[in-house]
């Protein structure tokens, strides 16, 4: 049997990279592959095949597989959409470390990803540029040292929870010569989309931190919260992880009061906050997913009357050069 920390990377490399595969298991129509090879050679096909197991068979509708699935429209310039949409090159203060709003600081731990959103806003980041990593951290630690306004660090991506435990381990020791950091912030979709990573060996490093830890998580739909995730999500809070989700209203995935209410709800029975509500970021190739400021409000609007307030998210946007997310 393997190692529990080799499931994880084991269900990582299997998962699925070839449009075709992914028609033929999900027993779609072939007419879809041209422009899914098409799409996939600008930005490659990532799937894990748990998260293919939540999909419906032969359902091209279906919310899940929409998020993940090459088309066609990603490449159509569309006027108003671009490479950079919440300006992370102009927020960079060191190789992949972003310091866009006082008190907090966020850090590409690395470009890899579980799963690759066809509306990821960072699909044309130059994480091969931006490798925080290749000073073994040094650069990023004398950053934080001359500035104690920065409370809190931010481990994003790519998926921060793609590195294995111990080189996670390696930089939280280095971080423990930060007097001012009081929290650890991780932004992962991992628990919901490969939670085979949420194992002992990451348990118990989150668990002896000694800062305050948060993990926000990403799901869009509540078909991606089945038995597996809500393991992994209570495994986390058993470690003394506060649970915060954010999602991103995308058109044909969650664009539904019942939908979002749902999504609520799920999130909930597993302990889970629900945070951030994001308008589209608008970058190249993702304009298909757009859904119109007023139509989100209206949704937002309406979600206030079926949910009490702690369960409805904010509705927001990232502006370029705002000094915090906007409001809708």
């Amino acid at each position: 049997m393997l190692p529990r920390n080799d499931v994880w990377k084991n269900a990582l490399s299997n998962a699925v990279r070839d449009p075709a595969e992914l028609l033929t298991l999900l027993a779609l129509p072939r007419e879809l592959l041209p422009a899914a090879r098409r799409a996939a050679a600008a930005f490659p096909l990532r799937v894990p095949r748990g998260y293919l197991r939540q999909i419906e068979k032969g359902n091209p509708n279906d919310p899940l597989l929409r998020q993940v699935l090459p088309l066609g429209e990603e490449l159509l310039t569309v006027e108003g959409f671009n490479r950079d949409p919440v300006g992370d090159g102009a927020a960079t203060a060191r190789p992949g470390l972003l310091h866009k709003y006082r008190g907090r600081v966020l850090l590409t731990l690395t470009g890899g990803c579980a799963i690759h959103c066809r509306y990821c806003f960072r699909r044309h980041f130059p994480y091969g540029e931006e490798n925080p990593g290749r000073d073994g951290w040094q650069g990023v630690i004398d950053y934080l040292q001359h500035h104690p306004e920065v409370e809190e660090l931010i481990l994003s991506g790519g998926d921060p929870l793609l590195l294995d435990t111990p080189q996670l381990q390696r930089l939280s020791d280095k971080l423990r010569g930060v007097p001012h950091l009081k929290r650890l912030r991780l932004h992962s979709r991992l628990p919901l989309v490969l939670p085979e990573r949420i194992d002992d060996e990451l348990l118990t490093w989150l668990a002896a931190l000694p800062w305050q830890r948060v993990v926000v998580t990403h799901a869009n739909h509540a078909h991606e919260l089945g038995e597996a995730q809500g393991a992994a999500l209570t495994a986390l809070k058993h470690a003394g992880v506060t649970l915060l989700n954010q999602s991103v209203l995308l058109r044909g995935v969650n664009d539904s009061v019942d939908t979002l209410h749902q999504l609520s709800e799920r999130l909930f029975s597993h302990g889970v906050l629900p945070y951030y509500l994001h308008q589209l970021d608008r970058v190249s190739g993702a304009a298909h997913f757009e859904v119109s400021d007023e139509r989100a409000r209206a949704l937002h609007r309406a979600l206030q009357t079926t949910l009490p307030g702690y369960l409805v998210p904010r509705l927001v946007r990232e502006v370029a050069g705002e000094k915090s997310k906007l409001p809708l």
